[in-house]
């Protein structure tokens, strides 16, 4: 058996958690939208047309913020296209994803599906083929009350009141050739800063997003950061990161280390964000938002067969297994352990695309990875403490990967203290340690395993709890002031203490 410690003070605070690291994504894209959260030809959805049973679902996940409309998608996106009378929207042809979008459903409609989802949206604007001025305008649509053209358009929509959205992204991904309208580092820093600057003229108190790069892969990546920012300093609050990750070897353990990678990428956009804030001599730091993460690889091949310019295809539905939860659970982990930085998140996406939620016709059901994100934005709240890892490791092609990922959070209300923890060792138990003399009148109140014998183990309609999350048989116990929890082989843990 394996052996491993933790090792933290109640004192020493890596940083509060901002619930918006358990944010989520929907993208014109697939079946996220039609098919997804809005069906007006199902049985399971409202008189707007919106799913109700995905709705029960996605609130259980606990996402503060979504991310909209996209995505690729955004870069060719008019949103006057999918506002007003819905006999009057044209259906256009999406370059993104080569399919039709037939503005059925729009930005007036994503607001009232937040509202019932309790949520709050994270809206992004057209940088690719749009600019400035269409920046302005839907910032005026959204939160001016009226006396103004598109303010007054909004409230001849039926809704008065404005929609308030206090978070925006500038553009998505300008550094990719894939994307419309993709320009260089100082072009995209040029009018994510006009762009900025006039959107917070209309609005002061929203927060931009500037795009970083499409992910640690990108030729340009480093470079991109420092000149974006440079460019855009003073108008963004956070620069943006993406990645995803797939098992095409079919190697599980290299696949687990991944996590080591994603440390070392977040480790250095924060570096860079500090060098720009010292050259510029700013005190205002750059936060992060991770906006775009998840395992992504499954449907590759199938999605190559895809037809051009139908309507809502089964697009990017990857079927989750059981390792691909161990790694959404380690990728929050270490997300969670940049809290003092890392203070949005986004999960790419939320239903049918790439999601946690697949739906049918006939329903709804949880995919494996949604186990990890619910347990971890459930019990997640409160701020992390430095959590020091003595665990032992193994060869990856990331470098050393430790057998353990965990991350220790404390929520003062709750008087609770939290542990999660990846036990990444295929065949192979392990006794983890924890001096908790600080926590002397603290008692586990809750040990949550999630393991499978099977790593391709998978969830269908047919039958959704196949991988699902179950109260520990033997639980952790603690004595003399150190807790000891027995973690089986490749399996995901939630131990939370409270005052006895």
């Amino acid at each position: 058996m394996k052996k491993a410690a933790l090792h933290i003070d109640k004192y020493f605070i890596t940083g509060d958690i901002d619930e918006r690291i358990y944010g989520s994504f929907i993208e014109h894209l697939g079946r996220a939208v039609y098919g997804g959260i809005y069906q007006p030809e199902s049985p399971q959805a409202d008189k707007n047309g919106l799913r109700q049973d995905v709705i029960e679902l996605i609130k259980k996940l606990n996402v503060p913020v979504v991310r909209y409309p996209g995505g690729n998608f955004v870069s060719g996106y008019h949103w006057e296209d999918g506002v007003g009378p819905k006999d009057k929207r044209p259906e256009k042809i999406d370059l993104a994803w080569n399919v039709i979008e037939t503005n059925q459903f729009g930005l007036n409609e994503f607001m009232d599906w937040a509202r019932a989802a309790h949520t709050s949206p994270m809206m992004a604007v057209n940088l690719g083929t749009r600019g400035v001025e269409d920046a302005k305008n839907i910032v005026e649509y959204c939160n001016l009350k009226g006396g103004s053209y598109y303010s007054n358009l909004r409230r001849s929509h039926g809704y008065e009141a404005p929609h308030n959205i206090k978070l925006w992204c500038l553009g998505n991904e300008m550094d990719g050739p894939w994307q419309m309208g993709h320009k260089n580092a100082v072009e995209y820093g040029r009018i994510a800063a006009e762009a900025g600057r006039i959107m917070k003229m209309v609005d002061p108190d929203i927060e931009l997003v500037a795009c970083g790069s499409s992910g640690l892969q990108m030729d340009t990546f480093g470079s991109w950061e420092d000149t974006v920012l440079s460019e855009c300093y003073d108008q963004a609050d956070y620069l943006s990161l993406h990645q995803y990750y797939g098992n095409y070897d079919n190697n599980t353990a290299d696949f687990l280390a991944n996590t080591v990678a994603m440390d070392k990428f977040i480790s250095s956009v924060i570096s860079i964000c500090d060098s720009v804030k010292a050259k510029k001599r700013k005190s205002k730091n750059i936060n992060l938002s991770f906006d775009e993460w998840n395992v992504w690889y499954h449907s590759a091949e199938q999605d190559k067969q895809l037809e051009r310019w139908c309507k809502a295809p089964h697009q990017l539905e990857d079927i989750y297994n059981f390792e691909d939860a161990l790694l959404v659970a380690g990728m929050m982990i270490t997300m969670l352990r940049h809290a003092d930085r890392v203070k949005i998140a986004c999960l790419a996406q939320l239903v049918n695309v790439i999601a946690p939620i697949m739906t049918s016709d006939t329903g709804a059901w949880m995919q494996t990875i949604y186990h990890p994100f619910a347990l971890i934005s459930n019990f997640g709240r409160g701020h992390v403490l430095h959590t020091i890892t003595d665990a032992p490791v193994y060869e990856s092609s990331h470098g050393d990967a430790p057998y353990l990922d965990a991350v220790c959070i404390r929520n003062e209300e709750q008087d609770t203290l939290t542990i999660f923890a990846v036990n990444k060792a295929l065949d192979d138990d392990m006794e983890l340690t924890c001096d908790l003399r600080q926590f002397a009148d603290y008692a586990v109140t809750e040990h949550i395993v999630l393991t499978h014998e099977d790593l391709k183990a998978i969830n269908t309609e047919e039958n959704p709890d196949n991988v699902a999350p179950v109260r520990a048989a033997k639980s952790a116990q603690i004595e003399g002031g150190q807790m000891t929890a027995h973690l089986c082989s490749k399996s995901f843990h939630v131990i939370q203490l409270g005052k006895c």
